[in-house]
C-alpha cells in the first residue's frame, strides 16, 4: 500500500444522505489540484462490479452542491459480498489503473471498503455519510443537520394542529439502530417523551407518564420516537396508549423518507466539502484504511475496522436533560 496514488474513484454507498454531492464535488476538484485522475463509480459497489464508472472533471461536478441525493446514485450490492463479486469490481478498478478508493457512506460501505482492500491491497478512505449519525470517530455525519432540521421544521407543523385539538402525536422519526434523530429533534421541539433504541423505554414508562400529564389536564403531547424503538414504532405505541388512555385524542405521523432528501443545509456542505478534501489528502499522505471524521472542530482520523467496529454512545445527561425539560 506504500505505492503513490495517481488515480483515485469515490463511490456513493448503502442510504443517501444530503451532503453527498458537496463530499463529491470535494474529492473531485482536490484530487484533480492535485494532478490525479478521478473516477466516478455509478451505483456503489455494483457500478464497480458491473463496470459502470466514467472520468470525471471539474465540470462533472458543477452546481451540485445545493442539491440533495448524489449525482452518483446509491445502490446494495449482494453480489460484492462474494469473493468473485469483488474479484470482478477490482479488475474493473485496476484496468483504469485507479489505485485509491473514497467511499462515501455508512457502517455497511466502510465494511465492504475494508475487505476489498485486505484481499487487493487498493488503499481506502471513508468519509461518514449517513443521516444516523452513528459512526464512530467522528461528531458529525454527512446528511444528519439536514435530516434533524427537516424533522424539526415537519413536528413544528405538528404541534400547531396539536395544540388546535388538544391532541397527543406519536411522531416516527428514522433511526433502525440509532437514536439521534429522535434525541435532537424532540429536544428541539420540545416533545414531552422521545424513545430511542439505545434507552429501554418500556410502553407502561410511557402510559405512567402520560397518565401524570392527563391527571395535569395536559392535553397537548408530544411523543418522538425512533423507527428501531423496541415497541415497534409508532403504531403499535399508538395501539398500545389508545388501550389505555382511550380519552386522549391519539394521532400518529410517520415521517419516513422525507428526512432524507432535500437541499443539504450549510453545515452539511461544510462538513462533507471539509470531509472531502480531507479524504484526497489522506491518500496523498499515505493515511490508508481510514475514516476521516471531525471532532472537536478537528480533523480526525479512524481506522476503518474501529469505526465498523465502535458504537457511538448516548450519555445519561441527554437522557436526564430531555426529562426535566419536558415535566
Amino acid at each position: 500500500m506504500s505505492k503513490k496514488v495517481t488515480k483515485i474513484g469515490v463511490l456513493t454507498s448503502g442510504g443517501d444522505s444530503p451532503g453527498m454531492n458537496a463530499a463529491i464535488r470535494a474529492v473531485v476538484r482536490t484530487g484533480l489540484y492535485y494532478g490525479l485522475d478521478v473516477f466516478g463509480i455509478v451505483r456503489g459497489y455494483n457500478g464497480m462490479i458491473e463496470d459502470d464508472i466514467f472520468q470525471m472533471n471539474s465540470r462533472s461536478v458543477a452546481n451540485i452542491i445545493q442539491r440533495g441525493g448524489t449525482i452518483l446514485k446509491t445502490a446494495r450490492s449482494k453480489d460484492f459480498f462474494d469473493h468473485e463479486g469483488r474479484k470482478r469490481a477490482f479488475a474493473n478498478l485496476e484496468k483504469r489503473g485507479i489505485n485509491g478508493l473514497v467511499v462515501i457512506g455508512g457502517n455497511g460501505s466502510f465494511t465492504g471498503a475494508l475487505i476489498l482492500s485486505n484481499e487487493f491491497g487498493i488503499p481506502c478512505i471513508g468519509i461518514p455519510g449517513t443521516i444516523d449519525k452513528d459512526l464512530y470517530g467522528t461528531d458529525f455525519t454527512i446528511g444528519f443537520d439536514t435530516a434533524v432540521n427537516t424533522a424539526v421544521q415537519a413536528i413544528d407543523k405538528i404541534r400547531d394542529t396539536a395544540d388546535a385539538h388538544d391532541r397527543l402525536f406519536i411522531v416516527e422519526v428514522m433511526g433502525r439502530d440509532a437514536g439521534y434523530i429522535a434525541l435532537h429533534s424532540g429536544i428541539a421541539t420540545g416533545a414531552e417523551n422521545i424513545l430511542i433504541p439505545e434507552v429501554h423505554t418500556s410502553i407502561e414508562e410511557l402510559i405512567g407518564s402520560l397518565s401524570e400529564k392527563e391527571k395535569r389536564k395536559k392535553l397537548v403531547n408530544l411523543v418522538v420516537v425512533a423507527e428501531g424503538h423496541s415497541s415497534g414504532g409508532a403504531n403499535e405505541i399508538a395501539k398500545y396508549v389508545k388501550q389505555h388512555l382511550p380519552n386522549l385524542d391519539t394521532r400518529v405521523t410517520i415521517l419516513g423518507h422525507i428526512q432524507r432528501g432535500g437541499s443539504p443545509s450549510c453545515l452539511d456542505r461544510l462538513i462533507a466539502s471539509r470531509m472531502g478534501y480531507y479524504a484526497v489528502e489522506s491518500l496523498i499522505e499515505g493515511r490508508h484504511n481510514v475514516m476521516v471524521g471531525v471532532m472537536n472542530s478537528s480533523m480526525l482520523y479512524t481506522p476503518l475496522e474501529i469505526a465498523i467496529r465502535e458504537k457511538q454512545r448516548i450519555s445519561e445527561d441527554w437522557m436526564k436533560m430531555v426529562k426535566i425539560l419536558a415535566s
